[in-house]
């Protein structure tokens, strides 16, 4: 028998397209909140999470770390919102360290003091990622809406004293994208590890606020050559890493390394995705952990299975040479842009969407005034929103 109580196939008797039997999800994300201090134009979370259920319980966090470990999951993300606005953080780091997962907090720093720093690592938390909005205090307080700068400074120079490897991270857009040269600087004397440099993607709070943040091409392409001098200057000192904003390319990148393959998150509220923003989709019924087992929901969910493989592709997905290669391209992009999630991604120059993120483009490449003003993720907003996307 194989994991999720199959009895094994043997593949020549699959057809070529049919969804392929995954391997066990290597990374569980375990989003524990999505109450968030800050108010980022860009954050991630769902537009309508204030129409997400209530929160899991310690419990149902303890039972969600021991099922995806069983799986085979060996690496732990701890994120929100803001994880630290979890009384039970500490209790969750220390059973996910005893049941043998690597463990990383995704952090914006704040709630961090030097009890609950000295309390995690007694847990056993063995990663920090600490999140800047960029390298000033006047942009990062305006991009998060909150006066953070200072703090999180503080809270770096804290992982560093308590040993911790740091990740830094910036999400880069046209508001920060010119100042690439002073955030590099900042990691580096920070004493970052490793620092990403990760461009907007167009979900959720970004999407919202995207003719606001999609920077031009030359930009890009300025980034692109500091980020290169410095490590040239750094060497090894300290991994710099640097994604493209899917607009720029002319193929898509396949989602989450492939549709339900070997990323799995569980919600604030419950609900197991194969990516933290699938909940958007419609048509899609994924498993509450409250209900479910983890197992069920990776081997047995129709939602899981939905997009694995090439089965489910449209033309001109489903004759292309290169499907195989980014799997149709992300689910979530296709339905926000096409307004349909089994759409070729438009980020696709073969897409017949592919005129939406030119346009996007375009508007970037103007530069001209933005008629909608910025909006910063709260919980108003979040109620007059509604579930765009």
């Amino acid at each position: 028998m194989i994991p999720g109580g199959e009895s094994a196939v043997n593949p020549s008797d699959r057809p070529e397209d049919a969804p392929p039997r995954p391997g066990p999800p290597l990374w569980l994300l375990a989003e524990l909140t999505y109450r968030c201090p800050l108010h980022c134009v860009f954050c991630f979370n769902p537009v309508d999470y204030e129409q997400a259920g209530e929160e899991l319980g310690t419990e149902d966090w303890l039972r969600v770390l021991r099922e995806a470990r069983e799986l085979g999951a060996v690496q732990c993300g701890f994120s929100g919102g803001e994880p630290l606005m979890r009384d039970d953080l500490e209790l969750l780091v220390a059973e996910a360290r005893r049941l043998g997962f690597y463990t990383n907090l995704l952090t914006s720093g704040v709630g961090l003091t030097e009890q609950r720093a000295a309390a995690l690592r007694a847990a056993g938390l063995d990663h920090v990622q600490l999140s800047f909005q960029d390298s000033t205090a006047e942009l990062n307080d305006f991009l998060s809406h909150t006066r953070t700068f200072e703090l999180k400074q503080r809270v770096a120079r804290m992982i560093k004293a308590n040993g911790w490897p740091m990740v830094m991270n910036v999400v880069v857009h046209r508001m920060n994208i010119d100042h690439i040269d002073r955030i590099i600087g900042m990691a580096a004397e920070l004493g970052a590890e490793y620092l990403e440099l990760a461009n907007s993607q167009y979900y959720s709070w970004a999407h919202v606020n995207r003719d606001h943040l999609l920077p031009s091409r030359e930009q890009l392409e300025r980034a692109e050559q500091c980020t290169r001098q410095w490590r040239e200057r750094l060497g090894d000192s300290m991994r710099i890493f640097y994604v493209v904003p899917d607009y720029y390319e002319t193929r898509p990148k396949k989602c989450m390394n492939g549709w339900g393959n070997v990323f799995l998150t569980v919600t604030p509220d419950g609900l197991a995705l194969p990516c933290h923003t699938a909940r958007m989709l419609p048509g899609l019924e994924f498993p509450d952990v409250r209900q479910a087992s983890l197992q069920h929901a990776w081997y047995e969910s129709p939602a899981f299975a939905r997009y694995r493989g090439t089965a489910w592709m449209k033309e001109p997905c489903r004759s292309c040479d290169e499907k195989h290669q980014d799997l149709g391209g992300c689910r979530c992009q296709a339905y926000m842009l096409a307004g349909d999630a089994e759409a070729a991604d438009p980020v696709c120059d073969k897409s017949p969407q592919h005129a939406r993120v030119q346009e996007a483009v375009r508007k970037a490449q103007a530069g001209g005034a933005v008629e909608q003003p910025l909006v910063f993720r709260n919980p108003q907003e979040s109620r007059r929103l509604g579930r765009p996307f």
